[in-house]
């Protein structure tokens, strides 16, 4: 089995609204759905053979216009079934279908026939999927948009909301989140509609997303042809990793829906050709809107909303910086940072115009907030350039709860040597911290789990255990890593 579990650009400028919302409403209507489809499937399904055996048995029998258009269908797109239905020797179906073979009154027969059609007249209009689900045979106007968020098991709604996911965001930030909204729903009808030319005349009910999330497949190809998508390979109880362009990735996958779709047709159970049709629709529509000017409008608008603006008072400093009036400088920066003590102008500002003075102290403060600022905005390269300016000045000591961000921010860049080493110089200059005790835990892990280093673990370990610091709520996480780390260091016996 292959899934996918990312591409390179797992990122975005803004929070793809549109798409955590199209996945929020998908889960909420499956909760508040499912269980009745369920409960009411077996049930129409069972209606409807009655119907067609009764219907083949007795054709002399009235029906009712929509038993009637149930009949015709099934008549047109099945006509091996049908041809067995009429025959008076074929197997017996249930107990219903015993019974009625018995009868010979038209009269009984009649009634039997009104009976059901009334039924299925009143199943209909209560069903979930005869109102909402697409139905090729007879598609409601609505049904072209709700189809879309109803899904038959869990595992269906949990793989289309991952490629939604996958596909979505990365396009939503693309063409900007109207747009994107549009051709959601525009290719979810398009989709559904492919399907319903290629199976014309079908009763069978068809739900899901898949077809819109197939355009987006469609569209990611057309706009990232060359971003490498991660796959995982499942295999005999093993999972391979591999990466591969979507150039030949998507189109790959599309070939096997169009060998699936012309071998097994519906009877496989998934609409191969709703995929198809989605695919190929969200393809030239990312062409159109590509070429069209669309997507740059869009993506300028973007821009726009996010490109970075001045406060005020930035420019009210960098004036006075240059009229060689620090202090006045000063004093505007920190009335900015009292309400946006995150800006990171004005730290940058201010740690610049601190250095000018020659104030080594303020110039050390400055710069170790504007490290955590960095940290706290996910800027991992400019945070560790702060840290070396903090240094390389003797700035001596680093805020502990600073500190230790950087220290994880190098684990979890996988720079386990970095991160031991500033653990290891966090604990030695705070002992008596929290930070401390953390340090000692954070470097012993990295030594036996990464590092392969059981003797250095073993020492972090036992120092968190002297630790001056209370650890009651770490004590027994010290004393399994303490035994980890000996375990590591006892040779194996065969």
């Amino acid at each position: 089995m292959l899934i996918p579990i990312g591409h390179e650009n797992m990122s975005a400028r803004r929070w793809p609204i549109i798409t955590l919302s199209l996945i929020a409403i998908n889960i909420v209507a499956f909760l508040c759905t499912f269980q009745a489809m369920d409960e009411q499937a077996p049930q129409a399904a069972e209606l409807k053979a009655h119907i067609l055996l009764l219907a083949a048995m007795h054709p002399e029998l009235t029906l009712s216009p929509d038993a009637q258009q149930l009949v015709e269908n099934f008549q047109k797109r099945q006509p091996n079934l049908w041809k067995q239905a009429k025959d008076a020797n074929r197997p017996v179906a249930d107990g219903w279908d015993a019974k009625i073979r018995l009868a010979d009154d038209p009269i009984v027969l009649q009634d039997e026939m009104d009976s059901l059609s009334k039924e299925y007249f009143q199943l209909k209009g209560s069903s979930i999927l005869e109102e909402y689900a697409f139905v090729p045979a007879h598609p409601k106007t609505i049904s072209y948009l709700t189809a879309n968020f109803l899904h038959g098991g869990w595992l269906h709604l949990i793989g289309n909301m991952w490629f939604l996911w996958l596909a979505g965001f990365v396009l939503e930030d693309t063409w900007g989140r109207p747009l994107y909204a549009v051709f959601y729903f525009i290719a979810g009808a398009a989709a559904l509609q492919f399907h319903a030319l290629t199976n014309a005349g079908s009763t069978i009910p068809l739900v899901g997303a898949s077809g819109a999330v197939a355009a987006l497949m469609g569209a990611f190809l057309v706009r990232f042809p060359k971003m490498k998508i991660e796959m995982m390979w499942l295999f005999r109880f093993r999972s391979y990793r591999f990466k591969a362009e979507a150039y030949w990735l998507l189109p790959l996958w599309l070939l096997m829906e169009i060998f699936y779709g012309s071998i097994f047709g519906s009877l496989s159970g998934v609409a191969h050709w709703a995929h198809v049709g989605g695919f190929v629709f969200g393809a030239l529509a990312a062409l159109a809107i590509r070429y069209s000017g669309l997507e740059h409008k869009a993506n300028s608008a973007i821009e726009e909303k996010i490109t970075w603006k001045s406060d005020p008072e930035i420019s009210q400093a960098t004036d006075l910086i240059a009229e060689n009036q620090p202090d006045g400088a000063i004093d505007v920066l920190k009335n900015l940072l009292a309400t946006k003590p995150d800006s990171l102008d004005a730290w940058g500002l201010l740690q610049q115009t601190y250095w000018n003075k020659q104030d080594l102290p303020a110039y050390h403060e400055a710069t170790a907030k504007l490290c955590a600022v960095h940290l706290k905005a996910r800027e991992p390269e400019q945070a560790w350039q702060d840290y070396e300016h903090f240094l390389n000045s003797g700035g001596g000591k680093m805020p502990p709860v600073t500190w230790f961000d950087l220290c994880r921010m190098a684990e979890n860049q996988k720079n386990f040597e970095r991160a031991v080493s500033e653990y290891e110089k966090l604990a030695a200059a705070y002992p008596s911290d929290r930070q401390s005790l953390l340090a000692q835990m954070g470097a012993a892990r990295i030594c036996v789990k990464q590092l392969n280093r059981p003797q250095d673990a073993l020492k972090f370990y036992q120092a968190a255990s002297a630790s001056p610091v209370p650890h009651l709520d770490w004590e027994q996480t010290i004393e399994a890593g303490i035994r980890e780390a000996k375990a590591a260091l006892t040779p194996a016996h065969a």
